[in-house]
């Protein structure tokens, strides 16, 4: 007889508001206030939004929004800068506290997404788990008592549906979905709402007359090969029914390349000066992949253009090297696959690292 299956319940766990609530943290007197995390904290200046507190929300207030407008529509808010090494000892905090639970008799497998997220599972050889619905909420009470920051958990029978079912549950919540529930929840919602499409492949489904997750399942995944390509066309079909065999793997994330990124408060029109930004932010990234131990192989460079035009190029390098005046001469060199009409507003460079020992 076949024993239970290693993994029979997902949970994804994702932190509420998360550099807003470390903030808040920091600052008590900040609870119950608007609050603004991104860039250097000066709305006056570019930059957008990192994270805003669901006070701020309540005013439009949304991620990825430049901070200019966010201003606008939120006039009373606290603007703060991104602070990296305070939330990043949070989040380890937390990852650390998720590490140590058991569930079923057994330490949990931890998948880290990220600073504010993370799948769990039982791990190998588990007991009776009970009720996950339980086992969830014990798990935000671990998160609370130990950092003090809220969470919000996802149940699901696999991670694409735990992690769908998180937004249901936010803030502070709990939900579960699964296959007898899948249908029911999602059947009538538009695609954006699946984990892994966006509005462009939106876009491309509509066109195929496929507009809800219902539609999406319900299609051809022949037809969706075709039209949408041999291996995501499938991939999406499965999307739609919510399907997903991955597992949650604790194996730790090894980066394939770094990357640093600078908008400038005001346009680059001298290209003297562009060159020595290149260099300027090629150094930073070198430094990252220093702390990795591994040179780089390939250099991409970043630019977006008055008024938000974004390019992209690229060169393989003769030979791996972590040598930051080679490296920043050749980020500087992809300068010359772009024509010098228009004023720079940010620049970014990406070195791409020789594989580990092993491979990834």
């Amino acid at each position: 007889m076949n024993g239970p299956p290693e993994q029979p319940w997902v949970l994804h766990v994702d932190l509420d508001q998360f550099l807003a609530a470390v903030e808040v943290l920091r600052r008590p007197e900040l609870a119950g206030r608007p609050v603004i995390v991104g860039g250097r904290g000066d709305p006056t200046e570019r930059g957008v939004v990192s994270t805003a507190s669901y006070e701020a929300r309540a005013f439009g207030v949304g991620s990825g929004m430049p901070l200019r407008i966010a201003a606008r529509k939120c006039p009373d808010a606290v603007f703060l800068p991104v602070d990296k090494d305070v939330y990043n000892e949070a989040s380890e905090q937390v990852m650390a506290t998720l590490r140590s639970l058991t569930w079923g008799g057994v330490p949990v497998v931890v998948e880290v997404l990220g600073w504010d997220e993370a799948f769990l599972a039982p791990g190998p050889g588990h007991g009776e788990l009970g009720d996950p619905r339980e086992w969830a909420e014990l798990c935000r009470a671990a998160v609370l008592d130990a950092t003090g920051l809220h969470c919000s958990v996802g149940i699901g029978d696999n991670k694409l549906r735990a992690k769908i079912a998180t937004d249901f549950g936010k803030p502070r919540g709990v939900w579960q979905l699964t296959s007898d529930n899948w249908q029911q929840v999602m059947g009538d919602r538009p695609t954006t709402a699946l984990w892994g499409v966006g509005a462009k492949t939106a876009k491309r489904l509509a066109a195929l007359g496929i507009d809800t997750v219902d539609q999406l399942a319900a299609s051809d995944a022949r037809v969706l090969a075709a039209e949408i390509g041999p291996t995501m066309g499938p991939w999406f079909h499965r999307l739609g029914r919510g399907v997903d065999t991955s597992p949650v793997d604790a194996t730790p994330w090894v980066p394939r390349a770094h990357g640093r990124e600078e908008t400038f408060q005001q346009d680059l029109d001298d290209w003297d000066e562009v060159a020595e930004a290149v260099r300027r932010i090629t150094r930073r990234a070198v430094e990252d992949i220093d702390a990795e131990g591994r040179p780089a192989a390939r250099v991409g460079l970043k630019i977006r253009l008055k008024p938000f035009r974004t390019l992209s190029r690229s060169l393989t390098l003769p030979e791996p090297t972590n040598d930051p005046d080679l490296l920043a001469d050749a980020a500087v060199s992809l300068l010359d696959r772009v024509e010098h009409d228009r004023p720079v507003r940010l620049l970014g460079v990406r070195l791409e690292m020789v594989p580990p020992d092993g491979g990834y």
